[in-house]
């Protein structure tokens, strides 16, 4: 039994694969504590493999998202076997400290590694795309210039090899401390050009 906290169906709103269709199974429980987390762990419920997999094969894309919380706490080969074996592609969101499958199709890596704490450094030296948080609870704008959060180094510092390199503007709640924020992570962007801001476009817009 896996603890799921919800499942639902809508586009994928941030980095590479922005507006595409897609099936997300949002995992409860996590190793970090990252104080702008968006799952409720303690909305959790126990699911079957099958019962997943019921779930999900209800919604025309063939694109599932599996996220957290953390997956990689739960998520093993037999259940990326059973996805596959029904036709769908699977993409994992994870933080990057833990082990996962090799059969994963996507796999983006996002470090906390502000937040780790006694979760040690990123375990993942390989992905396809790496996305960091850039600014929030590190942010600061009190000494000259702009200063990049413990959580978003040069990915040098996390020995993390990616097809793609995202930074992505922290959403702290406040609108304005939201608009420098993106405003630096823009200016960090044109100044370091193998990396591409992602916008979390789905509260832009307003969508799940």
């Amino acid at each position: 039994m896996k603890k799921v906290n919800e499942i639902f169906y809508s586009l994928q709103g941030e980095g590479h694969n922005t507006g595409r269709p897609a099936v997300f199974v949002r995992f409860s429980g996590c190793n970090l504590k990252c104080p702008f987390c968006d799952t409720e762990h303690s909305a959790a419920y126990e699911m079957s493999d099958d019962e997943i997999l019921s779930a999900v094969s209800r919604y025309p894309s063939r694109f599932v998202v599996l996220t957290g919380g953390e997956p990689s706490l739960q998520v093993d080969d037999a259940f990326v076997a059973l996805l596959h074996d029904a036709g769908f592609e699977v993409a994992m969101e994870t933080n990057g400290t833990r082990p996962v499958p090799s059969t994963i199709d996507w796999l983006t890596v996002s470090p906390k590694e502000a937040f780790l704490g006694s979760a040690g450094r990123p375990a993942i030296t390989r992905c396809n795309e790496l996305k960091c948080v850039f600014g929030g609870k590190a942010f600061d704008s009190t000494t000259s210039g702009l200063s990049l959060s413990l959580s978003c180094r040069d990915v040098s510092d996390y020995g993390i090899e990616a097809d793609y390199y995202y930074l992505q503007p922290c959403d702290t709640g406040d609108r304005e401390s939201n608009g420098t924020i993106t405003a630096a992570c823009m200016e960090y962007v044109k100044e370091h050009p193998k990396w591409r801001m992602s916008l979390q476009t789905h509260k832009l817009v307003g969508f799940r």
